[in-house]
């Protein structure tokens, strides 16, 4: 769900498109996009519901639940602004169809998962075609539409996106209280045939875009980093602590780290990366703020179904219908947001949302075994939702004015990773909730909460401290 929230801000790489492609039939070009991307935002939403019985069926202890979870949002994080490039360099239509393919038959390989290696593997596969097909569905919306017709075919991606992955809980926890979880992998197959003929069928033929270089070193350097930041945390915060093993990955990860930025400090604009990005002090307070917003976001969407179910005795149905009034506020406030945001500015709604952020995970500090949904956990989820519409908007519009029109494709994308690299760092510090049993685990559900309150406020900092308009 997180990807779907974050569409709005997704959506703006295709502003950096230049140029149109005749298509005969434009609306079928845009169904191809949004069954595409629709794969990339069910399966990052429903799998949080299926957990609790995919841990149980394939003998995944905590830290290994975390994995089947953090399998896909690692490559997406790493090779998201990759694909792009790959996209450019090979062909967007070829990129899309690939990736789509691959993300079909990883689907498959998941719900036939024998153990649980298999399962991680796949999963790794679906977030690296994912990274592959979402770039390429953006750039062809944005070279096929132009003018005000773009804007409201973007507006119908993401709301779509938001749509979508606000019903793939439900209709997955359907499918887990009614045969078992393998079903939810399987339902992106059909998806999936129906975009490569939509694609095949009515989206235009790639045109050549000369050799444009690929950044495989800073791809390959990111991925490493980020993976081994991943099991630091998620070893960290388990049960054991941090080992003598896990301390040392995290000092090789960070080492990475700053080889990935010397590699991307050569390349220049031809880097995955810019670091003429980071000139803009506002881009920098955009980046922090949004990896802290999106880190309690990704840690929401796992944690609360799970609490739900393990803790409070909740279906699978009921559980992931706990986090549907959060898309609903969004959809439904967001364009007033984004209007605000236009007539006075973005920085008083930046700051200001993430405090409501912060107050919606101190109201869940009311949940318990005996949560009631109407009185406890709605009013939560509206205030914290009311907080991210006042966000999500505005900062799309305050990435894009953030740096030089040469830099804007590359700052979206890459304040997109960032969303998405929030996500997966807050997956990996929840070992010690996804552990605990019994009253345990309502208390280390609380903890979580407050400390997701306060990164909430160190994104508020961020956006009055940073932002200056």
């Amino acid at each position: 769900m997180t990807q779907a929230l974050h569409s709005s801000n997704d959506a703006a790489t295709v502003q950096a498109v230049e140029g149109t492609i005749s298509a005969a039939r434009p609306d079928m070009v845009l169904a191809a996009t949004i069954l595409a991307s629709s794969l990339a935002f069910v399966d990052s939403s429903v799998v949080n519901v299926g957990l609790p019985v995919i841990g149980r069926s394939l003998g995944a202890d905590a830290g290994a639940q975390q994995w089947i979870i953090n399998a896909y949002l690692l490559p997406l994080s790493a090779l998201l602004l990759l694909g792009g490039a790959a996209g450019d360099r090979f062909g967007r239509r070829r990129m899309l169809i690939g990736g789509v393919a691959l993300f079909a038959l990883a689907s498959i390989a998941c719900a036939g998962a024998p153990n649980l290696v298999a399962m991680q593997v796949a999963r790794f596969a679906q977030g690296a075609a994912a990274a592959a097909l979402m770039p390429s569905s953006l750039a062809i919306l944005g070279q096929t539409f132009s003018g005000e017709a773009k804007g409201r075919a973007i507006g119908l991606w993401a709301s779509t996106g938001a749509v979508t992955a606000a019903i793939g809980p439900i209709f997955g926890g359907w499918l887990i209280d009614l045969g078992g979880w393998r079903g939810i992998f399987l339902i992106n197959v059909p998806l999936a045939a129906a975009a490569i003929w939509l694609a095949l069928r009515f989206v235009p033929p790639d045109e050549k875009n000369g050799d444009m270089p690929l950044d495989i070193a800073g791809g390959i350097l990111a991925t490493l980093a980020l993976g081994g930041l991943t099991w630091a945390l998620t070893v960290g915060s388990g049960p054991g602590g941090w080992t003598f093993a896990a301390a040392a990955m995290l000092v090789v990860s960070c080492a990475l780290l700053l080889l990935f930025l010397y590699v991307e400090k050569r390349k220049g604009d031809h880097a995955m990366m810019p670091l003429a990005l980071f000139v803009s002090r506002r881009f920098i307070g955009l980046t922090l703020l949004t990896l802290f917003l999106y880190a309690v976001l990704g840690a929401l969407i796992v944690l609360l179904p799970y609490v739900l179910i393990v803790g409070a005795g909740y279906s699978s149905i009921a559980a992931g219908a706990a986090l549907l009034p959060l898309p609903i506020v969004l959809s439904a406030m967001s364009p007033v947001m984004g209007g605000l945001a236009g007539r006075f500015g973005s920085r008083l709604l930046l700051g200001i949302g993430p405090l409501g952020v912060a107050a919606g995970f101190l109201l869940m500090l009311r949940i318990e075994g005996s949560t009631a949904y109407w009185s406890e956990i709605v009013p939560a989820i509206v205030v914290l939702a009311l907080g991210m519409s006042c966000a999500v908007a505005p900062l799309t519009t305050a990435v894009l004015s953030s740096v030089d029109s040469k830099h804007m494709g590359s700052a979206s994308g890459f304040n997109s990773a960032i969303a998405r690299t929030g996500g997966l760092i807050a997956t990996a510090m929840l070992g010690s909730v996804l552990a605990a049993e019994g009253l345990d685990l309502f208390s280390q559900f609380h903890i979580a909460l407050i400390v997701a309150a306060m990164a909430s406020v160190f994104a508020s900092l961020a956006a009055f401290a940073f932002v200056d308009c």
